[in-house]
C-alpha cells in the first residue's frame, strides 16, 4: 500500500468520530495514522488512560478493529498473550487463513508506560513477541488529573509538582525511554510526531510490517494538562521537533538516525531554534517567565541540548 493522500482517503477509519476525547486532542490522529499506514488485519490491546477511557464508554466504542482493555500497567503482557496464542492457534490450522498475517498493536500514554507498565513492556520486548507497542506521550497522568510522570519534563507545573514559593515545578528530567527500549536490541524502535504525517506513518508502517518487537514513541500535547488553547497541537509539535525537545529518531538493526527536520537540523539545512519558543505557549511553563525563575528556562535549554547531543552522536552527526 502507498502512503499517499488519495489511498489514504479511500480507506475505512479505524476510529469513529463521537468519542469522547477532548477538542484538539491529537492523539486519535495518532491512532488512525498507526492503523492506517498498512492492510494487514489487526488486534488492539489498550492500557487504561485517555484513549481507553473515552473512546469505550459503554455501551458503546470507537473502535473498528478487534480491540481489549485491560490494566493500566499490562497492555504488554496482554497483547503478547495474544500474540502467543494466535501462533498456538494457527499451528493447528484454527486460524482463517484471512487471519493468519494478523499484527497485534498495543497503545498506551506515558504513564502506563515509562511508570507503570515498564515492567510489562520490557518483558515482553525481551520474549521477542511479534508485536508494535505504541506510546501516545503526552508527558503526564492526564486522565486522572494531571500528576507528574517520569516522561514530564523540567520546570512543569502539574498538581503533583506545583508552583510555588519553593518550587518551579517539576525538578527532574524526562526518563530516556527510547533508549531503555533500544537496550533491548529489537528489531525497530522510533520517536515520531503527528504532525509530520509522512514521517509517522513511514515509521509505524515499518514498525507493524518488522518481525520481532517494534515501538513509537509519539509526542502527544495534551489540551488541559499542557494548559493550551485546542487548535495548536499540530504547531506545537512542530515548535517540539525544531527545538530538538522531541527529535525524530530511528533505531533500526543497532543502528541509530535522524529523520524529518531532525535529520535537516542536524546537516545543518534547518535552523534549532530555542526551546523558549516550545514553552512560552504553554500554561504548565507561564510561570518561568518571571524574574524569580527565568534561569529555569537556562536549566532547560541545557538539559535539551545534551539530550540532542547525545542522539546526534549516536547517529553519527
Amino acid at each position: 500500500m502507498a502512503l499517499t493522500l488519495k489511498d489514504l482517503i479511500n480507506k475505512q477509519i479505524p476510529l469513529n468520530g463521537g468519542h469522547r476525547m477532548c477538542g484538539g486532542c491529537p492523539v486519535p490522529v495518532i491512532v488512525k495514522q498507526v492503523l492506517m499506514s498498512t492492510d494487514h488485519p489487526k488486534i488492539i490491546g489498550n492500557a487504561t488512560g485517555c484513549l481507553e477511557v473515552a473512546t469505550t464508554i459503554y455501551p458503546y466504542t470507537a473502535w473498528n478493529h478487534p480491540w481489549i482493555h485491560n490494566a493500566f500497567e499490562n497492555v504488554a503482557a496482554t497483547v503478547s498473550g495474544i500474540e502467543a496464542a494466535h501462533n498456538a492457534l494457527s499451528r493447528i490450522g484454527e486460524v482463517p487463513e484471512h487471519n493468519k498475517d494478523a499484527k497485534f498493536i498495543a497503545f498506551a500514554g506515558d504513564g502506563g508506560t515509562y511508570d507503570i507498565g515498564l515492567q510489562s513492556l520490557s518483558g515482553a520486548l525481551e520474549r521477542g513477541h511479534n508485536m508494535l507497542y505504541v506510546c501516545y506521550d503526552n508527558e503526564g497522568y492526564m486522565n486522572t488529573g494531571i500528576q507528574r510522570s517520569s516522561a514530564t519534563p523540567i520546570g512543569a507545573n502539574t498538581t503533583t509538582t506545583p508552583i510555588g514559593s519553593e518550587s518551579y515545578g517539576k525538578t527532574q528530567s524526562r526518563k530516556d525511554l527510547l533508549s531503555i527500549v533500544a537496550a533491548h536490541h529489537i528489531p525497530y524502535a522510533a520517536s515520531t510526531s503527528p504532525h509530520n504525517w509522512m514521517d509517522a506513518m513511514k515509521k509505524s508502517k515499518k514498525a507493524i510490517e518488522t518481525q520481532g518487537p517494534t515501538f513509537l514513541l509519539y509526542f502527544a500535547p495534551c489540551i488541559p494538562g499542557w494548559k493550551i488553547p485546542s487548535d495548536v497541537w499540530k504547531k506545537l509539535s512542530e515548535t517540539a521537533v525544531k527545538t530538538c525537545f522531541w527529535p525524530l529518531i530511528e533505531f533500526e538493526d543497532g543502528k541509530w538516525s535522524l529523520t524529518g527536520e531532525s535529520k535537516l537540523i542536524a546537516e545543518g539545512k534547518m535552523p534549532k531554534i530555542p526551546v523558549e519558543e516550545f514553552l512560552k505557549s504553554q500554561g504548565r511553563f507561564k510561570h518561568l517567565f518571571t524574574d524569580k525563575n527565568k534561569h529555569v528556562i537556562e536549566i532547560i535549554q541545557k538539559d535539551v541540548d545534551k539530550s540532542w547531543n547525545y542522539y546526534k552522536g549516536l547517529a553519527g552527526y
